[in-house]
């Protein structure tokens, strides 16, 4: 790494986006991973879609108990 850098012809705010949407990426253990995968194929869905239903069941049952 350079002890400086020169930023006399940078642009502020260039790749600066106000509406966007970030995904922050979400990791499954090795075990949950491999069920979730072996879900998915059985269903033939994608295994973020499967992970999301599922979690909406949950979210949907915590709002019923509360």
């Amino acid at each position: 790494m350079k002890a400086e850098y020169d930023f006399s012809k940078g642009e502020r705010g260039k790749f600066y986006r106000k509406d966007a949407v970030f995904q922050l990426p979400i990791y499954l253990e090795k075990d949950v991973d491999e069920f979730m995968r072996h879900l998915a194929d059985t269903k033939g869905k994608d295994v973020g879609e499967l992970v999301n239903e599922l979690l909406r069941r949950n979210i949907q049952l915590i709002q019923t108990i509360q």
